[in-house]
């Protein structure tokens, strides 16, 4: 079940409701438009509540250590692939992580970070002989007209890394971690697979997955975080300052927990 474009703008649309930086978009817009008017005991009370929250929106989602404990608590629910084991695999499933497409400046279209990484990783532990093909799953996900589709490009990567054309499939329609699993359902069906993406995804992707009732061994990839959460500061003083990275890392954290919230919510998890 494939999400309409009208649904699936929405859906991207929501997200935008639990970025740190919308919220404090919107304390701000709200404290222009106080600060604008004539000030009265009322209004200046209301200043100063909206330029607090902002300014402690800002110092805690953009501190280090924050952003390592969120992203940490994700990255921690699933431990690194034990590369010693005998197990074998029907298939190894490698998720997309993003495509940017061609313009007037990029000369072609480009995986990004997350893609790459996922792309070695799943080529990595094919050459290690952990399965005999490889899926490489992800298609269009541009919320306003075409572009690029990631399996493809992964694919393209994954050959000039060595893998041979007839050990690799394609499933490029879906948009969504959910739509993922249901793909890969189709195309494999209920043999043991290896399931690679972010390590900070792999409790929303491995959830779904099993849910669809896939026999999915997780291999994280990708990590951000070197310790786990209660670990995560060293003593540098400047992990208490706020940072641009952390907030990123913050977002992509919370994001990925709403995610899993709204699949448990539906029934999907």
């Amino acid at each position: 079940m494939e999400l309409s474009p009208l649904y699936f703008g929405l859906y991207k649309l929501v997200k935008f409701a639990v970025y740190p930086l919308t919220w404090l978009f919107l304390l701000l817009g709200f404290l222009a438009l106080l600060v604008v008017g004539p000030i009265s005991p009322p209004r200046l009370r209301w200043i100063r509540i909206l330029a607090i929250s902002a300014l402690f929106l800002t110092f805690f989602f953009g501190n280090p250590i924050v952003a390592a404990t969120l992203t940490g608590l994700l990255e921690q629910q699933a431990s690194p692939f034990e590369s010693t084991t005998a197990k074998r695999f029907d298939a190894i499933v490698v998720l997309g992580g993003g495509v940017a497409g061609k313009g007037t400046l990029r000369p072609s279209d480009e995986l990004l970070d997350l893609s790459i990484k996922r792309t070695i990783c799943g080529v990595d532990l094919f050459v290690q002989g952990f399965a005999p093909r490889i899926l490489f799953s992800g298609g269009d996900a541009s919320i306003i007209g075409s572009g690029p589709k990631e399996a493809l490009e992964m694919k393209r990567l994954a050959r000039r890394l060595g893998v041979p054309e007839e050990a690799i499939l394609i499933e490029d329609q879906s948009k969504t971690t959910y739509e993922n699993a249901l793909a890969t359902k189709r195309l494999i069906g209920s043999a043991p697979i290896l399931l690679v993406t972010s390590a900070s995804h792999i409790p929303r992707a491995l959830g779904l997955f099993r849910k669809q009732g896939l026999d999915a061994t997780p291999s994280p990839c990708g990590y951000t975080v070197k310790n786990r959460p209660g670990e995560s500061w060293e003593g540098n003083p400047f992990d208490l300052l706020p940072d641009a990275g952390a907030l990123y890392k913050s977002t992509k954290a919370i994001a990925e927990m709403s995610g899993i919230l709204v699949y448990w919510v539906t029934g999907k998890l």
